[in-house]
């Protein structure tokens, strides 16, 4: 018969125990102690990588993107304020800032056309033309930063995806998976028919005309019955170019 532990056998265990605990609360603590100490380093030199291509990051948007990713792997946002350290060095906040606010301009010129959603890749089409006399370059990256600022203002701004494509909404519309798909099916030709979001998307004729219904109250969707065939057409600026129709001011 196996003999139970005394009371001297228990005791020892148990210092055995607490001894095993304080190690790895040590290693525990010697492990975040120089974790901190490498983080500290590499934020050094980061700012040192900063003061010595000031002039790249601002400049050269494939840089900047670069630098961004190098921040974010050391917890650095360089966004976060128009003030500080990061700010005074590249000015980068006002940078965003101001791409912030002619990205809320171009959207509300754009929005009687477009129903308040705008492809990422004409936004920065347009931020370009808006901004063709300025030095710095502008990149989808950059554009994508500045509307996440704005976003965190609350201010109704958000990039969804539909198919292969990035979109911009500024209006607080609330897009179904149906109307997506009839989104990503538009990016084809610019416009669908009623029979071909049936036949395409294995749906019957209630359903596609609901969703268009409502992509045209939303505003997303234009009419077009001006065809010898008499079938209509419904656009969506959302995916085709409306650069013709100067947002830049």
């Amino acid at each position: 018969m196996r003999r139970r532990p005394g009371i001297g056998g228990l005791q020892t265990a148990a210092v055995a125990r607490d001894q095993y605990r304080l190690l790895g609360e040590n290693v525990a603590k010697l492990r975040t102690d120089l974790m901190k100490e490498q983080l500290g380093t590499f934020r050094s030199q980061l700012e040192e990588f900063a003061r010595k291509h000031k002039n790249d990051i601002r400049k050269n948007p494939s840089f900047r993107s670069q630098f961004h990713e190098m921040c974010a792997k050391v917890g650095v946002d360089p966004l976060a304020s128009n003030k500080g350290f990061w700010a005074e060095l590249l000015g980068i906040g006002d940078f965003y800032y101001e791409l912030g606010v002619q990205i809320v301009e171009i959207c509300l010129a754009t929005r009687p056309l477009n129903g308040g959603l705008i492809d990422l890749q004409e936004l920065c089409k347009l931020l370009r033309q808006k901004r063709k006399h300025d030095r710095e370059a502008v990149s989808e990256d950059d554009c994508l930063r500045a509307i996440s600022k704005l976003k965190t203002l609350g201010s109704g701004f958000e990039v969804i995806s539909a198919g292969k494509k990035k979109l911009v909404r500024s209006v607080p519309t609330e897009l179904k998976k149906d109307h997506n798909e009839i989104l990503e099916l538009a990016q084809a030709q610019g416009y669908v028919t009623v029979d071909e979001v049936k036949r395409r998307l294995s749906w019957t004729h209630g359903r596609a005309l609901d969703a268009l219904d409502t992509l045209l109250d939303e505003g997303l969707a234009m009419i077009d019955d001006g065809h010898r065939d008499n079938i209509r057409r419904y656009w969506f600026p959302c995916v085709s170019s409306i650069s013709s129709f100067g947002a830049d001011s």
